[in-house]
């Protein structure tokens, strides 16, 4: 599997991270609960191409490592981690953008104009145009404790090349953590081998 040089605080650390988001994003379900439709089997939204910070991609690896090295990822056109039901099979280590999408959502633009979107699913109900701003997620302060904990923790190079995970374009698409299992998979596999062959060449005199 790919190189995650995570230390452990850095697991205990974005699992608190994704409680703290729980705790505010409950208090946003349960004022618009009568609008929203995300539900056990609701996946409109699980795109294929959705990519996450190394750290999120660890936390993946570390709660489902069976899932990733004996499991298949779902077809392609939805998100890899979607069961037959369309269910998250990864929910509980789901990353950030997971936790929040559906919510009425703002932000400010580089032009300082203030965006919204929500899901077309949810779309029905008060216009988002005329939410109070604290009945909105506010995109950006928890995307930069993310990234702090991704500069923090992350200091490993991809693949030798010189590529420093934690950039943005070393982002990791969910669907190569199943690809990347294999991988691994398979090389423990061949090195287990080689070391049985070399031990039995060793007890038996062979040169």
């Amino acid at each position: 599997m790919r190189a995650f040089d995570v230390p452990p605080e850095a697991l205990v650390r974005v699992r608190a991270f994704h409680a703290s988001v729980d705790r505010s994003a409950s208090r946003l379900v349960d004022l618009h609960g009568d609008r929203l439709h995300c539900r056990l089997g609701c996946h409109a939204c699980c795109r294929d191409d959705l990519t996450v910070s190394t750290v999120e991609a660890a936390n993946i690896v570390a709660a489902h490592g069976a899932l990733l090295r004996e499991g298949a990822a779902a077809p392609p056109g939805g998100c890899a981690m979607l069961g037959t039901q369309g269910e998250c099979r990864v929910y509980d280590a789901r990353p950030y953008v997971c936790r929040t999408q559906g919510l009425p959502l703002r932000w400010i633009d580089d032009a300082k104009i203030e965006r919204r979107d929500i899901c077309p699913e949810n779309v029905e109900g008060e216009p988002i145009e005329e939410l109070a701003p604290e009945a909105c997620w506010t995109v950006g302060a928890a995307e930069m404790v993310l990234a702090a904990l991704e500069k923090l923790h992350v200091s490993a190079e991809i693949g030798g090349g010189g590529e420093t995970v934690g950039d943005d374009d070393s982002r990791i698409l969910l669907r190569t953590l199943f690809e990347q299992s294999m991988v691994s998979t398979s090389a423990a596999g061949r090195a287990s081998q080689l070391s049985t062959s070399e031990d039995a060449k060793t007890l038996g005199g062979g040169g």
